[in-house]
């Protein structure tokens, strides 16, 4: 059974009056994809603040692998490889420079630094650039270093903050194959908030919170079940053939769509009225759905 490398219980922050962490509690497990979602102002920030030591709560437990952060602050740090949403490298200084000032922070110096420096470079394919400098690269190729920069130093865990806003499709799979890879031959767990629900759909385990609270948690498939319809589209059949399942529908070109409440009752409904649905497709309600019907508002592209 998988261990909790992150466990938070009871946590809160308020800044004066605003209560922007609210007796939160959750667990990550060990080598996961997390999604930590939530629109601006939801307390994602607070949270992620915390768990890294940036901030001080007021009262609650943050653990990372057991330890407590504000016991061993220093240890629980070096357990964490941070990617932030605003890329924190040194514009004028080259790639390499970049890295390897970085990793001095680490004690990783000498030949330990040529070593992993060109680990991250075949890992993350940037050799290319690793001479150029920063204020020269291109967004995707930027990015590519913010988590050269955080993998430095082995860490268990990734913390990405919508890592791949902004980018072009091609380098936001490219940045998902690296996710991907990492966590097959590292074990790495991946805590990530973002505002693409499709990488969201790809977490093991989903946390959306609401001024400062969860609002709902569960697996991809769970929420889905439990938020939002399923749409049953069938085709080569008369309206009045429809209107005999005495349900809801909606006219669409070659055919019409059903909504069921989910799977089992769409299997249900096809097996009762085999006849009808000879041609027929079954959809499932998608992560922005979810967010949407759990806190009715759309997760978009706000900073």
């Amino acid at each position: 059974m998988e261990s909790d490398i992150i466990k938070i219980s009871h946590l809160n922050k308020s800044f004066s009056e605003v209560k922007a962490v609210n007796d939160l509690s959750f667990r990550v497990k060990k080598g996961e994809l997390f999604a930590f979602l939530g629109v601006n102002g939801a307390g994602k920030s607070t949270t992620i603040s915390i768990l890294c030591g940036l901030q001080k709560k007021d009262s609650g437990m943050v653990q990372v692998n057991g330890i407590e952060t504000d016991k061993a602050g220093a240890q629980t740090k070096r357990m964490l490889g941070v990617v932030f949403q605003d890329s924190v490298l040194d514009k004028p200084l080259t790639v390499k420079e970049n890295l390897k000032s970085r990793a001095a922070l680490y004690g990783i110096t000498g030949n330990a630094f040529d070593k992993r420096l060109q680990e991250l470079v075949e890992i993350l394919d940037f050799d290319e650039f690793l001479n150029r400098p920063v204020g020269k690269l291109s967004g995707g190729q930027r990015r590519r270093i913010d988590i050269a920069r955080a993998l430095l130093h082995r860490p268990e865990i990734l913390i990405l903050d919508e890592p791949t806003t902004g980018l072009d499709p091609q380098t936001r799979q490219l940045i998902w194959n690296v996710i991907e890879k990492l966590q097959k031959t590292e074990n790495m767990t991946v805590f990530l908030t973002t505002h693409y629900m499709e990488e969201a759909a790809n977490a093991r385990y989903v946390v959306i919170l609401d001024k400062g609270s969860i609002a709902a948690e569960g697996t991809p498939f769970e929420l889905k079940n439990d938020y939002v319809q399923d749409i049953v589209s069938v085709y080569g059949v008369s309206e009045d053939e429809i209107k005999s399942l005495n349900r809801e529908y909606k006219k669409i070109r070659d055919g019409y769509q059903l909504k069921v409440r989910n799977t089992k009752e769409a299997t249900r409904l096809i097996v009762e009225h085999q006849d009808l649905f000879t041609d027929y497709e079954v959809v499932k309600g998608g992560m922005d759905d979810v967010f949407l019907a759990v806190t009715g508002k759309k997760l978009g592209g706000e900073r």
